[in-house]
């Protein structure tokens, strides 16, 4: 067996302060005390990393709507039975609060015996009583509205739960039903979402409704960054040849508490065998000694001599899963670090649930859901006693040149490389970048280094306890209407999404030696904006292009300083939040035109390159080149308007014999129409 290092893409650091742990005098932790200030709101998105305590928030938050706020009883909707449980009976005036959360047995649905369609009736007969407080799971409510009609659900409290489940499209009808109580604007929604990719592919909600709604935004950063005991995150890929059961000890360590994910039967890593993979995975970690009979944990002794306890979520057999799956709700699973050691599971193990010692969350094959990969990461960022680290590993199959699904391979690989882009973006610091003006100041609170702010240039501040910073950016374009101000604001990372996700983009930001990374910063996400928020005019499109790139870009950069940094001194020691600080301080003029000349994927290609073996690399290459992009009617169109505001401020017309690259695909887009434009007139 080959032992190789996982390079991670990033490492985070944290500052520990404690801040997101603590409690205020009505016991609301940061989170909560944040959401609660909004609780008049009629409609409130909450974004919130897993574990930062929404469900508790919406407590708070119900309980005053029900007893100040006139509103008649409360509902919430949670996608899967187990999830139910997060909002059982809480003594909050014991902490602090006004009021005890409390639900009548009989109205915890997800506790019921029956199927969604048959819990309707206790649905109905709730809605006509004095109690106060209904849960249910996504599919009980969908039924409910379906056969009691909207106006049953009139003056009250409707709270989904992992919101992300919620889709605009037609096919979704949770999501068509929430447009129909928003449009009959007789109902209070409270909706969360431990993701930050609302509905993937489709928007949770069409812009002119979620106009309507005021969010809270909590970061991932602020989350982390507040913890007691977790001070550091490492997010990476490694690449395996063979079975990856064979290799499997080259990034797992046995001595870190683990949650491993095996990919699904169908996809490329799979080996066939979903029962044997566990078997392979426990043979290779050492000799099976039966199973504990209290616990149905799998006993595996390893060479050092060390007993693990292993949890296996993958068999088949109910009776032994169900068995399992109980020991690990057991309360000595929150209280006992060495309660259990591995988990393997397959579909299971990801969003809600809580087993706060894991410390390596381990996922074998790519995922295409950007929001279960979220979902999987937040298994291992629990604060925990003496659990000062944490990382999520994708194992992946490199691609092989010799395979016949070679370009599958490469699609694979590209869409992880994604995934770890996007979670980069999560990571970071919140950005909010100004325009540099003359007028322009310092932000109280914020720290501009030791000389402090300076009117001569352009400004980087941070709040080191929030990991927000004060950019100012030479060019920067404001964005005009609320929505593009919304979006700037909440949605940066929405954008940032559906351009590293576009195949085209991320093909030729990583293997095209010719590419002008302007075509990529400027005509592809220009494209990608204007695609997703059509409402926009063109002045806020490029508002919003300008601050997508520029978060994206300041964050490669800094993982830059950092790979740098940590080369050096031979060990992962430079946060994130410092690497940001330090790349914009180091530069000489933070312009939007030098920001749209970084190739986003560079240093993304420069991790691929030591992680990959050359000929993997080299078959990547050649399958994406096989397929390299012509211009299109579209792209030459984008590229002339680009040059008319060229000629604007320069009083020419972009050249094509420019040493300027950028300027020579402009002229060449101009050509490009002029041709076309001489053929349609010589017929």
């Amino acid at each position: 067996m080959t032992k190789k290092k996982a390079i991670p893409s990033v490492t985070v650091n944290y500052k520990s302060t404690g801040r997101s742990t603590r409690s205020n005098e009505l016991g609301m932790r940061a989170m909560q005390e944040r959401a609660y200030e909004k609780r008049g709101e009629q409609y409130l998105l909450i974004k919130s990393p897993p574990a930062s305590g929404k469900s508790r928030a919406l407590m708070f938050i119900a309980l005053d709507k029900l007893n100040n706020q006139g509103i008649k009883q409360a509902i919430i909707a949670v996608p899967e039975k187990s999830i139910g449980s997060s909002f059982a009976n809480e003594p909050l005036t014991k902490f602090g609060y006004y009021f005890d959360w409390h639900v009548e047995p009989k109205w915890n649905l997800c506790n019921a015996p029956g199927e969604d369609g048959s819990k309707v009736n206790a649905v109905g007969s709730f809605l006509s009583s004095e109690d106060k407080v209904l849960v249910c799971t996504h599919s009980t409510f969908r039924f409910a509205v379906e056969r009691l009609g909207l106006e049953a659900f009139d003056n009250r409290l409707i709270a989904i739960d992992e919101f992300h489940h919620v889709s605009a499209d037609d096919d979704n009808v949770l999501g068509s039903q929430l447009k129909q109580l928003v449009a009959r604007d007789k109902v209070h929604i409270v909706a969360m979402t431990g993701s930050y990719f609302r509905g993937d592919a489709n928007p949770v909600l069409m812009p002119e409704d979620e106009a309507k709604f005021d969010t809270v935004t909590y970061t991932y950063y602020e989350q982390l960054n507040g913890y007691e005991y977790l001070k550091t995150l490492h997010v990476g890929y490694f690449f395996y040849s063979h079975a990856y059961a064979d290799e499997i000890l080259s990034v797992l360590d046995p001595n870190e508490k683990t949650i491993i994910h095996i990919p699904n039967v169908n996809s490329r890593e799979s080996m066939g065998d979903k029962i044997k993979e566990v078997e392979h995975i426990i043979e290779e970690l050492g000799e099976w000694q039966g199973t504990d009979p209290s616990t149905g944990f799998h006993l595996v002794k390893t060479k050092e001599g060390k007993i693990l306890k292993i949890a296996d979520l993958v068999d088949d057999d109910v009776t032994k899963r169900n068995k399992v799956s109980t020991s690990l709700k057991l309360p000595e699973a929150k209280k006992n670090r060495n309660h259990v050691d591995i988990i393997i599971a397959l579909g299971m193990a990801k969003e809600g649930f809580d087993w706060i010692w894991c410390e390596h969350a381990l996922t074998v094959g790519y995922r295409s859901s950007l929001t279960e990969i979220v979902q999987i990461i937040g298994r291992a960022t629990r604060d925990a006693p003496n659990k000062t680290q944490a990382r999520f590993t994708n194992l992946i199959a490199e691609p092989d040149a010799s395979e016949e699904a070679v370009t599958d391979a490469v699609n694979d690989t590209l869409k992880a490389i994604s995934a770890s882009l996007l979670m980069e973006q999560v990571l970071a610091p919140k950005f909010n970048f100004v325009p540099k003006k003359k007028d322009s100041g310092p932000i109280e609170g914020m720290y501009y280094g030791e000389d402090g702010y300076d009117p001569g240039k352009e400004n980087v501040g941070v709040d080191i306890e929030t990991g927000q910073y004060h950019i100012e950016i030479n060019g920067l374009s404001s964005p005009k209407s609320e929505n593009a101000q919304r979006i700037c604001k909440e949605d940066l990372n929405e954008v940032i999404a559906a351009f590293v996700q576009d195949k085209q983009t991320i093909e030729r930001g990583l293997f095209d030696e010719e590419v002008v990374p302007q075509e990529l910063t400027q005509i592809r996400m220009g494209k990608i904006i204007k695609d997703r928020y059509p409402e926009l005019d063109d002045e806020d499109v490029e508002a919003v292009r300008q601050h997508a790139i520029a978060a994206l870009n300041l964050t490669q950069k800094a993982k830059e300083v950092i790979d740098k940094d940590n080369e050096l001194s031979g060990r992962a020691n430079t946060a994130l939040i410092d690497g940001v600080r330090k790349f914009a301080m180091d530069v000489r003029e933070l312009d939007v035109d030098w920001i749209d000349s970084i190739n986003p994927f560079s240093e993304a290609y420069s991790i691929l390159a030591k992680a990959m073996t050359e000929k993997s690399l080299k078959a990547m290459a050649e399958v994406i080149s096989a397929k390299k992009p012509n211009m299109s009617l579209e792209e030459a169109r984008d590229l002339a308007k680009r040059a008319l505001k060229f000629k604007n401020e320069r009083g020419r017309l972009p050249d094509i014999k420019s040493a300027d690259p950028w300027e020579q695909r402009m002229a060449q887009g101009i050509a490009f129409l002029a041709r076309l434009k001489a053929e349609a007139k010589n017929g």
